[in-house]
C-alpha cells in the first residue's frame, strides 16, 4: 500500500505516538484525520489542508462513527486506521485505600480495549467501501490496514498495572483472530507493543526518574522516540506481507516487577 495515496485515521493523534504518526503520514503525502478528545496543540502538527481534527471518544459508538465518517466526507475514503489512544493509571489490587477501584479498572478497559475494538469494527466498512484503485485486479494487495497499540505491559506488567496490562493484553489477543476475520476482506491487522517512550505522560516525570528508566533498556539505553513508532507504522503499512503479528518496539526491554 502506497502511504502517499492513503487516508489515515489516527486515534490519540493529538500528542505522543499518535502525533508522531500523523507527522510521518503528512510528510509522506497522506491525508490524515486526528480523532482525539483533545485538539492538537499549535506546535504539535503542521497546518495543512490534508489534516482534519474531530473530537472523539473512541469507546462511544456515535463519536467513533463520526470520526470514520469525517474521513469519508472530507477525503472520500479510508485506508489506514492507527489506534494510539490510551490511558494508563496505576493502582494496586489492594492498596493503602483498600481494594482497586472497579470504576478505574472499567475505565481503562473501556478506553484501551473496547475503544480499540470499536474503532476497528467501524473502520472496516469504510475501508471496504473505499477500494484501492487497481487493487481489484491484484488478489494479494490490501484493501486496508489496521495498526493497534498495545504495550510491553501486556507481557511484563508491573506492580500497579493490573488494569493497564489487562487492557493491553486484550489488544494483543485480538490481533490474530482479527487478522483472520478480515483476511477475506484483504484487510491486514497488526499491533505495535511499545516499551518506554518519550510520551507526554512519561516526560512529565522528574529527570532523574527518566534517566533511571532509560538505563533499564538494554540497547539503545534510552527512551524510545515517537518518530520510531511512526517509522514502524509506515513499514507496516507499506509491507504487504506483514499481518496478524504483535511487534515489540522496546530495545530488548523486559520490565521488572517494579
Amino acid at each position: 500500500m502506497d502511504i502517499s495515496n492513503s487516508v489515515v485515521l489516527i486515534t490519540g493523534g493529538s500528542s505522543g505516538l499518535g502525533a508522531a504518526t500523523a507527522r510521518m503520514a503528512l510528510h509522506a503525502g497522506a491525508r490524515v484525520v486526528i480523532a482525539d478528545l483533545a485538539e492538537p496543540k499549535p506546535d504539535a502538527l503542521p497546518a495543512s489542508d490534508k489534516l482534519v481534527y474531530v473530537r472523539t471518544d473512541v469507546a462511544d459508538e456515535a463519536s467513533a462513527a463520526e470520526a470514520v465518517n469525517t474521513a469519508l466526507k472530507r477525503f472520500g475514503r479510508l485506508d489506514v486506521l492507527v489506534s494510539a489512544a490510551g490511558i494508563g493509571p496505576a493502582e494496586r489490587i489492594h492498596g493503602k485505600n483498600g481494594p482497586h477501584s472497579l470504576d478505574n479498572f472499567s475505565r481503562v478497559i473501556r478506553v484501551n480495549l473496547i475503544g480499540t475494538f470499536n474503532m476497528m469494527r467501524l473502520a472496516v466498512p469504510a475501508m471496504l467501501s473505499s477500494g484501492v484503485p487497481g487493487h481489484d485486479q491484484d488478489a494479494s494487495s490490501s484493501q486496508g490496514v489496521i495498526i493497534n497499540t498495545a504495550s510491553v505491559a501486556a507481557f511484563d506488567g508491573q506492580i500497579g498495572q493490573t488494569a493497564y496490562a489487562a487492557s493491553k493484553g486484550g489488544v494483543v489477543a485480538m490481533t490474530l483472530p482479527a487478522a483472520r476475520d478480515l483476511a477475506r476482506d484483504r484487510i491486514r491487522v497488526l499491533t505495535i507493543a511499545p516499551g518506554i517512550f518519550e510520551t507526554p505522560m512519561l516526560m512529565g516525570l522528574p529527570q532523574e526518574v527518566q534517566a533511571s528508566l532509560s538505563q533499564t533498556v538494554p540497547h539503545p539505553a534510552r527512551l524510545g522516540r515517537p518518530a520510531e513508532y511512526a517509522a514502524l507504522a509506515r513499514s507496516i503499512i507499506e509491507n504487504e506481507y506483514l499481518n496478524g503479528e504483535v511487534i515489540r518496539l522496546d530495545g530488548a526491554l523486559r520490565m521488572a516487577a517494579r
